[in-house]
C-alpha cells in the first residue's frame, strides 16, 4: 500500500533525510521518501497503517522534536 503524510516544522533538508533513512529501515517498508519542500512523506509499505503512522511520528519526533506529522 502507498501512504502519504504531511510533515511540518522540519528545520532543514538534512533532518528530512534522517527521517527518510530511519523510515526506510523499518521492517515492512519497501520505500519511503520525505520531501522537505513539499512537506510530504510518501511510503510504500506492507505494515498496518496505524503501526506505520505511529512509527513515523516517533521517528520524526526523535529527529526533530517540534515536527508534526498528520494523515
Amino acid at each position: 500500500m502507498k501512504y502519504t503524510y504531511r510533515i511540518e516544522e522540519l528545520d532543514c533538508p538534512h533532518c528530512a533525510a534522517k527521517v527518510e533513512e530511519a523510515i526506510n529501515k523499518l521492517d515492512g517498508v519497501e520505500k519511503a521518501n520525505v520531501n522537505y519542500l513539499s512537506e510530504k512523506i510518501v511510503v510504500v509499505s506492507e505494515m498496518d497503517e496505524d503501526d506505520l503512522f505511529e512509527n513515523i511520528v516517533k521517528i520524526a519526533k526523535r529527529v526533530e522534536p517540534d515536527a508534526v506529522v498528520t494523515r
